[in-house]
């Protein structure tokens, strides 16, 4: 057959085949040739090849395999289920759980203190109830502003949680930034921040009782529940003043 007669598509293949075997030929007269060459020969073979592997490995882009980003419900599900691990209930000292819960509170865990809102109604003693069943008691250690502070025995044993949320400022604060919470009875409920003004943090959730905290997306807390208005919360400057307050009159305690 002439080779002029050939197609486009016979001759590809026809260029194909002769590299093929003139690359299979070339490796086995490659491998035949360094079978017989002296030792040097073949280790001067070798590093060439190792060095030009490791320069095209060197030069190969590295893959990176980025993990998908959580989605907005995922986020949600987080910062509530956050929430949820640092809500307490408070039980007055006096009559124990043989009563209902008298308010609920926050965990602080870095402070060792439970935060909530201010009530004529709250004793100083008071029993806390923590998300594991656990009971510690607690005492008053500060209030003002609508808040209250109770704080434990040195000696306390307290159960172990996740860390402690960041006290979002409300110069921090945006509007239209999501705001999450559990109500005082364990529904969760969704909004986002309206308003920053003088009389606290106004946002768009229902009634969730006095003294349940809201967080953001990423389970910080914005504030707590005054219970007055649906929606307000006590900014979160009032619970720093008061932690700082009762820090440093627990360090004069110590002082004397």
């Amino acid at each position: 057959m002439n080779i002029e007669e050939l197609s486009k598509s016979q001759l590809i293949l026809l260029t194909i085949l002769v590299n093929f075997v003139t690359s299979v030929a070339t490796g086995i007269l490659t491998v035949s040739l360094l079978d017989h060459a002296p030792a040097f020969v073949t280790q001067t073979v070798n590093r060439v090849v190792e060095h030009t592997i490791e320069t095209v490995a060197a030069a190969a882009p590295a893959i990176i395999v980025q993990a998908p980003a959580p989605s907005n419900q995922d986020l949600v599900t987080a910062a509530i289920g956050a929430a949820a691990s640092r809500t307490v209930a408070l039980y007055a000292a006096e009559t124990g759980t043989s009563t209902p819960a008298i308010s609920v509170g926050t965990y602080l865990p870095k402070a060792r203190a439970i935060v909530t809102a201010a009530q004529d109604a709250l004793p100083k003693e008071v029993l806390v109830k923590f998300p594991n069943g656990s009971y510690v008691a607690a005492s008053l250690a500060h209030q003002g502003k609508g808040i209250m502070i109770y704080g434990f025995a040195d000696g306390a044993a307290l159960p172990k949680t996740t860390s402690s949320p960041v006290l979002v400022a409300t110069s921090d604060l945006k509007l239209g930034e999501t705001a999450l919470a559990l109500s005082a009875e364990g529904a969760a409920a969704t909004g986002i921040v309206a308003r920053v003004g003088d009389k606290g943090v106004q946002t768009t959730l229902p009634n969730i009782g006095v003294g349940s905290a809201a967080v953001d997306l990423a389970g910080n807390l914005i504030g707590i529940s005054a219970g007055e208005t649906a929606g307000l919360l006590i900014p979160t400057e009032r619970i720093t003043a008061l932690l700082i307050a009762t820090s440093t009159a627990a360090a004069a305690s110590v002082a004397k």
